[in-house]
């Protein structure tokens, strides 16, 4: 958080704060560590000093504070809408699953089994001794409930009832909710006990519809990461190593982070005929005759918080794309001692806010009167507001505003009138630019590899690496213990990829090379 690089001199002089906003706007750079000195402590860091969520009384849970709850909620919305319009409609389901429904699909119970957390018991006692209130060891309950890891189990134990004919078909829901993973090592928003996340399950007729719902949705989530999130992503297939639990095929969308690790940022599932096989769920097709259903189950969740902090924040705070900025525009007033001059700048901001609200652009005016200008431009460089208005005195009586733009740290100075218009096409820029450095970032950070000492030099150095690789489990899991380093996917959406060659790590024949990474 640099005063040579986000503030100009001239423009804090002209408003005699000079010297107060470089000292509040130092006092902040100190609270978050540089990315170069300690990637892992900035973001958090970031997280905490931006208000984005917070630790909790709970081992490995966490708060989401209101402003990072802002941001999910706008996530939500578009993604809901974007759900909505390819058909979806929203269900609950129950957050406890009976432990034998996760016995009966057995790769699914055996992916998820070390995270699952328990319910034994559902009543309390006073403690005989005096010591608050211990379990009752009389209401131990006829069988343990699992708390939702996942609700691929609950939900086609209940589709068993929804589905009779191919009319019933195809079913297609998805639910907004919270599950529980005991994660041992957890960060906030990456990976935490407890997160929240929407899960999409559907059922279908035939494989192929299956099969195209599942491509369908992984380019929803592909859309929404490239075109609100400013995140370049690459869609692919899942290795099955690192495919979900009991899928046939997962598709994936995988982010690039700036320290150089993948994130994977979503994943969408063609789950066969397997959990309609194991709740039994059968239908009469068009020529009478019973069949399994087919299935899918996709899902996003509160990591994208992180994907959104780590792919496009810098040393003075969060940079957030204007699309899900939950504060689109921040006003600062930069007051004096002339209380008629102050109104009239407070009146104008107020005129300034209706405009742009009336198109639909989110804005707050910071008019606390406790606070001095500069901290205030910190805080929301910090929480990355796209973009800051700041008006004075002499603004006022010269017609004129100053904008400054998150991303670059640029300011600019524009007449008052059509300023709504302005700062319109300014947040337009500003998420095209957002996305451009990403993408300038990720398509510099892939490179080939054809050899595996090239490889184990290369890797440590971060980025996406594209070899080949022999298909086998086994060199997969090998490259994996010596090096830590995954297969993210096996691209659809690159013609690189398809050409003939040798495994980096076995030498045996490969049709194709695939993205490897150290991840999240």
């Amino acid at each position: 958080m640099r005063f040579d690089t986000c503030d100009n001199p001239k423009f804090i002089a002209g408003h005699n704060n000079r010297d107060k906003i470089i000292k509040n706007k130092n006092t902040m750079a100190k609270e978050v560590t540089k990315r170069s000195d300690n990637y892992s402590q900035w973001y958090d860091n970031l997280v905490v000093k931006a208000d984005l969520a917070e630790r909790s009384a709970v081992r490995g849970c966490m708060v989401i504070k209101p402003y990072g709850y802002a941001i999910w909620e706008k996530m939500q919305d578009v993604l809901d809408k974007m759900f909505k319009d390819t058909g979806h409609q929203n269900a609950y389901f129950p957050l406890f699953i009976p432990k034998s429904f996760l016995s009966r699909e057995a790769e699914h119970v055996e992916g998820f089994a070390k995270e699952c957390a328990v319910v034994t018991h559902h009543r309390l006692m006073a403690d005989p001794n005096g010591n608050g209130v211990v379990v009752d060891p009389s209401a131990k309950l006829e069988e343990e409930l699992i708390v939702r890891p996942t609700s691929e189990t609950i939900i086609w134990n209940t589709y068993k009832n929804w589905v009779t004919s191919w009319r019933d078909l195809p079913i297609l829901c998805n639910q907004w909710a919270n599950v529980v993973r005991w994660e041992m090592r957890t960060r906030l928003f990456l990976r935490t006990a407890e997160f929240l996340w929407q899960e999409g399950h559907t059922a279908h007729a035939t494989r192929q519809e299956a099969e195209e719902e599942t491509m369908k949705m992984v380019n929803v989530y592909a859309d929404f990461a490239r075109n609100y999130m400013a995140v370049p992503v690459v869609v692919g297939h899942k290795s099955p190593n690192e495919r979900f639990a009991g899928a046939l095929d997962t598709m994936t969308i995988e982010a690039l982070m700036q320290d150089g690790k993948a994130l994977q940022a979503g994943t969408s599932h063609f789950l066969g005929q397997n959990f309609a096989k194991a709740f039994d769920v059968m239908f009469t097709n068009k020529e009478g005759k019973q069949e399994y259903v087919w299935a899918t189950s996709w899902g996003v969740s509160t990591r994208l918080m992180g994907a959104l902090i780590m792919a496009h924040g810098d040393d003075n705070g969060l940079v957030l794309p204007p699309k899900l900025a939950p504060i689109q525009v921040v006003m600062v007033p930069i007051t004096g001692k002339d209380e008629a001059v102050n109104n009239a700048i407070l009146d104008k901001m107020d005129s300034f806010k209706k405009e742009l609200e009336a198109k639909g652009i989110s804005v707050k005016i910071d008019s606390r009167d406790t606070l001095r200008p500069g901290f205030k431009f910190a805080e929301w460089e910090l929480k990355g507001v796209p973009v800051r208005l700041a008006m004075g005195g002499r603004d006022l009586e010269n017609g004129t505003v100053e904008l400054a733009r998150r991303d670059t740290c640029e300011k600019s100075s524009h007449q008052q009138e059509g300023i709504a218009d302005v700062i319109a096409a300014l947040l337009d820029d500003i998420q095209s630019n957002i996305y451009a450095k990403a993408l300038k970032f990720r398509d510099e950070s892939i490179r080939k590899v054809d050899t595996w000492e090239e490889f184990k030099e290369e890797i440590t150095k971060g980025g996406f690496l594209l070899c080949h690789w022999d298909g086998t489990p086994e060199t997969e899991e090998k490259i994996k213990e010596e090096t830590k380093a995954t297969i993210r996917c096996i691209p659809v959406d690159s013609a690189v990829c398809e050409e003939e060659g040798t495994c980096i790590y076995s030498g045996k024949p490969s049709s194709r090379r695939v993205l490897f990474a150290i991840s999240y």
